[in-house]
């Protein structure tokens, strides 16, 4: 896989969601492609849909996407896979990987220099793990709230 398996944008039949595809071999090119991917694809939608997204859930969204997918391409070997789902409530940030293993956050240390990721997305997003045939699912929801005036320009 890579990224030109990226799926257009499409509208989820059965929720009413919005969602787009990005897969890719999991090398560290990557990471620019999935901030890009979701600062777009929020932007692009909310334009196109008239789902308003706050400035502050699209930089959460990319901070987000930044910390799950830098996990993904550093401890899984083989393809990443992200998949954005935009819900009339929240933005869904889910990662998928080879790595069979779910992570875990680590005690708060402040001498630590960084491993702060899962930890850092922990305290912006409602985070679910769960394993898969091959490897596992991260899932970030990141909740919308209503700023009308901080709302990017569509």
């Amino acid at each position: 896989m890579d990224a030109e398996d990226q799926d257009e944008c499409r509208d989820s039949q059965d929720t009413g969601a919005i969602e787009t595809v990005l897969a890719w071999d999991g090398d560290g090119s990557c990471l620019a492609q999935a901030r890009r991917l979701a600062a777009d694809f929020l932007t692009q939608t909310q334009g196109g849909h008239a789902l308003p997204v706050p400035v502050r859930t699209i930089d959460l969204t990319q901070l987000v996407v930044s910390e799950l997918v830098t996990n993904a391409c550093k401890y899984a070997p083989g393809p990443v896979r992200l998949r954005l789902r935009l819900t009339e409530t929240a933005v869904e940030v889910a990662v998928w990987d080879t790595h069979p293993t779910l992570p875990s956050a680590r005690a708060a240390d402040p001498q630590r220099v960084g491993q702060h990721g899962l930890e850092i997305v922990k305290a912006v997003a409602h985070l679910t793990m769960r394993s898969e045939p091959v490897g596992k699912r991260i899932t970030a929801r990141i909740g919308l709230r209503s700023f009308p005036e901080h709302t990017a320009p569509a």
